[in-house]
């Protein structure tokens, strides 16, 4: 695993075996994960979503604590994952990270709590696995515009957009920013270190 520009966030890419009968990985393995980020993940819910080519979901977050942390891996076609640093505090606030996440390399990206995420589908039936620490809790669950001109995300330039009404209506960041809807760096730092506690007791 090898952490991004953004704190809190890794890239992990699996070695992937194969022969003539196809291919095998392991996409998530606790130990690895703890040897890098010196805790375990809590796995509380799975989702899976299957996408049409230009689909851009996001950028979603949640109130911490507890937030919810993620572990986001393409089983089929292609998108472009997008990790925002929303945390007001923080260093890199306002800055995000993207990578290709597909079928053939198997990356994923973990992001902790706090940190906002967007993906668009590059290719037809693009689906995308995610694990999550938190289950889903609406009154808990936010957004930030995916296409806000402050943040200018350099999403795929071949593609139209295609986003959910709701996610079409999201505040920009800094709209978010004077609401109080966006998570602290300190909140973030401070559950993520208790978390570690937690474990280690």
């Amino acid at each position: 695993m090898r952490p991004l520009g953004i704190e809190g966030a890794w890239v992990d890419t699996p070695t992937v075996f194969a022969d003539s009968r196809g291919r095998f990985h392991e996409w998530f393995k606790g130990e690895r994960f703890h040897d890098s980020l010196g805790q375990g993940f809590r796995i509380a819910q799975a989702n899976c979503s299957r996408s049409v080519r230009g689909t851009l979901r996001g950028i979603h977050y949640a109130s911490v604590p507890p937030g919810q942390a993620k572990y986001v891996m393409c089983v089929s076609g292609a998108v472009l994952d997008v990790v925002v640093d929303i945390r007001t505090g923080s260093p890199t606030f306002g800055t995000w990270e993207a990578v290709q996440l597909d079928d053939t390399t198997h990356r994923c990206v973990y992001l902790s709590e706090g940190l906002g995420h967007a993906f668009m589908a590059m290719e037809d039936n693009s689906t995308v696995v995610y694990l999550c620490s938190e289950g889903y809790a609406p009154q808990r669950e936010f957004g930030i515009n995916p296409l806000d001109p402050s943040l200018a995300i350099a999403w795929p330039d071949d593609l139209e957009p295609c986003l959910s009404d709701k996610d079409a209506a999201a505040p920009t960041l800094e709209e978010a920013r004077r609401a109080g809807l966006l998570p602290s760096l300190d909140a973030c730092s401070a559950y993520r270190r208790s978390l570690a506690v937690a474990e280690f007791h």
